[in-house]
């Protein structure tokens, strides 16, 4: 029996420490809780440096960001207006599911690309579109478009709006995949670039870009290939 309670009275006292060690935890805690009036911001200090704690009035800053940056935003940003304008034509001119099912799949993820890429230069207080030269004030919004890699002419997009099935089919793949290869060939440039895409939510978007049209690209030429 003595062993016995000797074993009871161990498992005892150990849960009796165990609840005045959570107690002392609990206390400290709610401790310091109480004493925090502001929020705390802490600075992660350069190798070699120290942490340091910033006042709560604290604003966070934007990264830097290059001239090349901008253009290549303002510059997507109209190469993705034509690609949302070629997809809304789909709908009365082909009942090709697999071509409906991809335009809708780029119009919803280009508009959204859009949304970022506007807020992104609104933050940084920097023009949606670019500054126009004194020769390009007379040239039409179309004939300006045609100056980003892969955009479609003028000529090419009043061609895909009369055709109609299968031949609306393949203009709209072959121009999308014409559009998606200028795409690439901008973010490949903005990275060629010295200093810029060193932005980390641009570097992230771009690298998407890339990756997410090259996808595309590869379903676009299987969609050609088929015999309508």
């Amino acid at each position: 029996m003595k062993q016995k309670c000797g074993f009871f009275c161990i498992i005892i006292e150990m849960r009796n420490r165990f609840f005045i060690i959570l107690a002392i935890n609990c206390f400290f805690s709610l401790a310091v809780f109480g004493q925090q009036t502001d929020s705390v911001i802490v600075q992660p200090g350069a190798p070699g440096q120290e942490t340091k704690v910033l006042p709560s009035s604290t604003t966070a800053k934007l990264p830097p960001f290059s001239p090349k940056d901008v253009e290549f935003l303002q510059g997507m940003i109209m190469h993705h207006a034509q690609a949302v304008e070629m997809t809304a034509l789909i709908e009365a001119r082909t009942e090709n599911k697999e071509v409906r099912l991809l335009g809708a799949r780029i119009s919803q993820s280009q508009s959204d690309e859009m949304n970022f890429m506007k807020r992104w230069l609104a933050l940084r207080k920097q023009p949606l579109m670019p500054k126009m030269e004194v020769g390009e004030m007379d040239m039409s919004d179309h004939e300006h478009h045609t100056l980003m890699p892969g955009m479609l002419t003028p000529k090419q997009m009043e061609a895909l709006k009369k055709a109609k099935g299968a031949e609306f089919d393949r203009l709209f793949l072959s121009g999308m995949i014409q559009h998606h290869q200028g795409a690439l060939d901008m973010v490949k440039d903005l990275f060629a670039t010295t200093g810029a895409g060193q932005d980390a939510e641009l570097f992230n978007f771009a690298t998407d870009v890339d990756s997410g049209q090259r996808a595309e690209i590869k379903i676009m030429q299987t969609l050609l290939e088929k015999k309508p």
